[in-house]
């Protein structure tokens, strides 16, 4: 293994190497990386044979460069064209704890419990990375990173970080839990895994769904009457203070 090294993806590595978004990179990579071992295996194979059962992989190779066997493989691994790739969902489940101040419209997310059907997964650490960072960054599309545009000239109004709002470190819950399904492996996917990239994200309007109850239950209190009413994403501290229903009263000591 300590001979094994991983390089970035590039045109001089691979001129069909592309980005990893929309949450294939580990799985393609992956993929790509076991049929181009096997057909380096295969190579390999009369050189094996030659030698004694106990040759090590360097001595393996060391005859191979010199039987003058090319040493290198390449595959290229595309799901809109390869028909043993299929499509899988991805499940997950997570409950959130906001605490809001209906005077400031300020929110702190106290808890988060969040579990993820990733398959059988091929690095857990990773794993739980990618999911944390999706999750965190869902929050900011669902509570602060509110896009704003000039109602004339359309111009771009929230260019930086005085305006524009992506989460810090005392955005993301206090108590962040996040869970792996166990034994549960995925029969379509590479070394029965799941890709972890994105699908967190989704999870994240469940802070949207709490500060919504706890909006209803702090005009619930302030005598508004009940029923639908609309908060629109991003909730942001504007929005939190100014659906929260307060009145003068609430300001008294």
């Amino acid at each position: 293994m300590d001979m094994i090294k991983i390089k970035p993806a590039m045109n001089v590595t691979s001129p069909n190497a592309t980005v990893t978004g929309g949450s294939f990179g580990s799985e393609l990579n992956c993929a790509a990386a076991i049929k181009a071992c096997g057909i380096l295996k295969s190579r390999l194979e009369a050189t094996r044979k030659e030698l004694d059962p106990s040759a090590s992989w360097v001595d393996v190779i060391q005859a191979a460069n010199q039987n003058n066997v090319d040493l290198c493989a390449r595959y290229m691994f595309a799901p809109d064209t390869q028909t043993e790739v299929d499509g899988y969902n991805i499940w997950g489940v997570a409950l959130t704890e906001v605490e809001i101040d209906i005077l400031t419209g300020e929110k702190h997310i106290r808890r988060c419990d969040l579990i993820e059907d990733v398959g059988l997964s091929t690095s857990p650490l990773v794993d739980i990375g990618q999911i944390e960072g999706a999750f965190v960054m869902g929050l900011g599309l669902w509570t602060s990173e509110e896009v704003k545009y000039h109602p004339d000239t359309g111009a771009l109004l929230t260019k930086n970080t005085w305006e524009y709002k992506p989460p810090a470190a005392k955005d993301i819950p206090e108590d962040f839990r996040v869970t792996l399904m166990k034994n549960s492996r995925n029969p379509k996917g590479v070394l029965s895994s799941k890709a972890t990239g994105e699908p967190a994200l989704l999870m994240g309007i469940s802070v949207l769904f709490a500060i919504r109850d706890a909006l209803d239950k702090s005009r619930q209190e302030n005598g508004m009457s009940q029923g639908w009413w609309k908060l629109d994403a991003p909730a942001t501290v504007e929005k939190i203070h100014q659906h929260a229903g307060i009145n003068p009263l609430n300001f008294t000591f």
